[in-house]
């Protein structure tokens, strides 16, 4: 494993063993795991529970690749990007030679963000037979630091369809928006049938995809759990791509459902059918109120883009309904013509995928 220092300066004084109290019983659990590290306390014990049983040093990578790995068993091979919880990085099991996102999730968090890191492993380490999430490997403690092996995707669809729109004469085609909006509502469609939870915090740069052409949803951070088919944390997702009714302060105090997602995915598909974000920078919470309450909902028409058909144009709309009631949820949507289209016609992502890229290298080596 590379020797270079990784996350220099980081607080260890406050890693220690701690005991939770384990909901619904008066039992403690030593949550101390591996050479005394352990898990950050927070108030979510369900959680620590599961990530403390996966935490043993096991690397599944799948159920007929298993193995049992340390942190000198990874080859560094370069950071990938930084967040709040730690750094992300590239990395190579050298033994199965997988190479894999792994991210170091800092001593010194705050419990805020452990909480979202918790929820966001708890989503991922339960949805391993859903092929549209990213997938968990396995976790390790090093050095006071968590360390978090997830399945590596080549780029977020955020950066994908930038690359596609930097070059004028090229527009994201439809049967490649077709795929990627077949698996994001398959993704959601599975966490909220089987684990009951709604994302809220869809965007661009939470869907993912690779040269092989597989297309996943990811960060479940600040996902939040149903009851009784509702959420109601008001503030939790990324403010531009949310649904009026949690905007409005009229509607959001009776809470919202998983058709709050599906406006951010209609957000989402504008923009990358456009190569641009729906609306305008807000410059306050008041100029979004208006546009997005208030407002006309930013609708696709045949008119003014001829080039995508009826199907798809009518199933955007459909997700842009400004009255939650009209606009449709997963079921709903899995049955419309669009999507029934590109979930059964045979569209080569991979290839796609690969060709933008190495457009992308041949311009920027010019």
């Amino acid at each position: 494993m590379s020797r270079r220092p990784l996350l220099k300066n980081l607080d260890f004084s406050q890693v220690s063993t701690r005991k939770c109290q384990q909901q619904g019983s008066d039992s403690t659990m030593d949550l101390a795991k591996s050479g005394g590290y352990t898990w950050p306390a927070v108030n979510s014990v369900p959680q620590l529970d599961i990530i403390r049983s996966q935490s043993s040093g096991i690397l599944k990578i799948s159920p007929e690749k298993t193995f049992e790995f340390t942190a000198d068993d990874l080859e560094d091979l370069g950071e990938i990007g930084q967040g709040s919880f730690g750094v992300v990085y590239k990395m190579r099991h050298q033994i199965s030679n997988t190479v894999m996102a792994v991210k170091r999730m800092h001593s010194t968090i705050d419990d805020k963000e452990q909480k979202q890191l918790l929820m966001d492993l708890d989503v991922i380490m339960r949805s391993d037979e859903c092929p549209y999430i990213v997938q968990f490997y396995g976790a390790i403690f090093r050095e006071g630091d968590c360390w978090i092996c997830m399945e590596l995707m080549d780029t977020s669809l955020e950066r994908f369809y930038k690359m596609v729109y930097e070059n004028a004469r090229q527009r994201l085609p439809e049967p490649i928006i077709g795929k990627i909006a077949v698996a994001t509502v398959k993704a959601l469609s599975y966490l909220k049938d089987k684990l009951h939870i709604i994302h809220r915090d869809v965007k661009p740069s939470n869907i993912l995809l690779d040269r092989s052409g597989r297309i996943k949803l990811c960060d479940f951070g600040i996902a939040g759990k149903l009851v009784d088919s509702i959420a109601r944390t008001r503030d939790a997702g990324c403010k531009p791509y949310m649904a009026p009714e949690r905007i409005d302060p009229c509607k959001s105090r009776r809470g919202y459902d998983v058709r709050a997602d599906v406006w951010s995915l209609g957000i989402t598909l504008v923009e990358i059918a456009t190569g641009q974000f729906p609306y305008p920078p807000w410059n306050s919470v008041f100029d979004q109120l208006q546009q997005v309450v208030d407002g006309d909902p930013p609708l696709l028409s045949p008119k003014d883009y001829p080039f995508f058909s009826m199907d798809f144009i009518y199933f955007v709309n459909c997700c842009l309904m400004k009255d939650e009631e009209q606009r449709p949820k997963y079921k709903q949507l899995l049955e419309t013509k669009f999507i029934t289209k590109y979930e059964r016609e045979a569209v080569d992502v991979g290839a796609y995928v690969c060709s933008v890229f190495d457009s992308n290298a041949s311009m920027s080596n010019e």
